[in-house]
């Protein structure tokens, strides 16, 4: 019998590609589904991709609440803005409510200040939770025993999943990292915003909260000082392009004395020979977002800049799969004991 998902924040675009995923899922079906401003609208007015839950009505957030079904549930997705998942967790009992991924980045950072400092609000944790990227070393056990897991930032998964296994081997040194990537308009969330418009975007690049303002720094900082073993210093500039989805993230730092492109080529395959949506590509082959669309893989790239004397990691991934809902649903199927890639594709869609 298949185990009911609810799915809070159902009408964005994290929130879409979560149905969608779902709907053809061996151990998952949908349940009740939540939204604010879509509240009392149908399925099929906002995803009129997903024709098989046209039907279902997207239920006010607080009926939600208040009437028990996502107690019920077996399964909480928390797909909703930045701040807002935090309320919604602490109603939901820890011991024997269902198990919670929140999408939003409410549970992700460890330092209470730099959720203050990038987020501008008290922090809204509640309970214990699992920081959920399950290629890193020893991560995978720890979302298996866990009910509630922080799905990581899109710009962060990409990221740790090329550099921080270099830093963990001493192959790249653990300062002076520095992050430029493009990510498609789908990051920024579905609500209406000129810059965002397509005749603002098309032709265009451009960067944004460039200066270590972005709110994905801190976890960036995070994740790889762990892997580090000690603290980093992260120089982040988000670029936003023209293209609905997808991030090509470039990541570099200081190389150690003597490594070579081989060298990293080889720690990454090592690492990650195992993995089903982490693909190290051939000698001269870079990542494209185009290769990973709808997928829930990572394409990763390493070079060694020797007049530089720095080490060079390009990754790709699909924001809205590996950066959000598709980690999301690995995260769950992994507490739930299923496969890991239940549900989800390592193949791209392309053209």
């Amino acid at each position: 019998m298949s185990q009911v998902a609810a799915v809070v924040g159902a009408s964005g675009y994290a929130g879409g590609e979560l149905l969608r995923l779902l709907s053809g899922h061996p151990g998952l079906s949908v349940g009740p589904l939540f939204g604010a401003s879509s509240a009392g609208r149908r399925v099929g007015e906002i995803h009129r991709h997903l024709p098989s839950l046209s039907d279902q009505v997207i239920e006010p957030i607080e009926s939600g609440l208040w009437s028990g079904a996502l107690a019920e549930a077996d399964v909480v997705f928390l797909a909703l803005p930045h701040g807002h998942s935090g309320t919604i967790a602490t109603q939901i009992s820890e011991e024997r409510g269902p198990v919670v991924i929140d999408l939003g980045a409410d549970h992700r950072l460890g330092d209470p200040d730099a959720w203050s400092t990038y987020y501008g609000s008290d922090t809204p944790y509640a309970g214990e939770w699992t920081y959920g990227l399950p290629e890193l070393p020893g991560a995978r056990d720890l979302i298996a025993k866990s009910r509630r897991v922080a799905n990581p930032g899109c710009y962060p998964t990409g990221v740790a999943l090329g550099m921080a296994p270099l830093l963990a081997d001493g192959l790249a040194l653990a300062r002076d990292v520095v992050v430029v990537a493009a990510s498609g308009t789908t990051g920024a969330g579905r609500m209406l915003s000129a810059s965002l418009l397509g005749s603002e975007v098309m032709g265009s690049l451009s960067a944004y909260q460039a200066g270590g303002a972005h709110q994905h720094t801190p976890e960036m900082v995070q994740t790889l000082s762990r892997a580090a073993g000690s603290g980093v210093q992260v120089s982040f500039t988000p670029v936003l392009a023209p293209m609905p989805r997808g991030i090509l993230a470039t990541t570099s730092t200081p190389s150690a004395p003597g490594v070579t492109t081989d060298d990293v080529r080889q720690c990454l395959v090592d690492n990650y020979r195992h993995e089903p949506f982490i693909r190290v590509l051939g000698e001269g082959n870079w990542p494209r977002t185009a290769d990973v669309l709808g997928s829930n893989s990572v394409h990763l790239q390493v070079a060694v800049d020797a007049a530089a004397q720095r080490v060079v990691v390009v990754s790709a991934i699909d924001n809205l799969v590996k950066g959000a809902a598709g980690q999301a649903v690995q995260n769950v199927n992994i507490v739930l004991g299923f496969d890991q890639g239940a549900g989800l594709a390592a193949e791209g869609v392309t053209p």
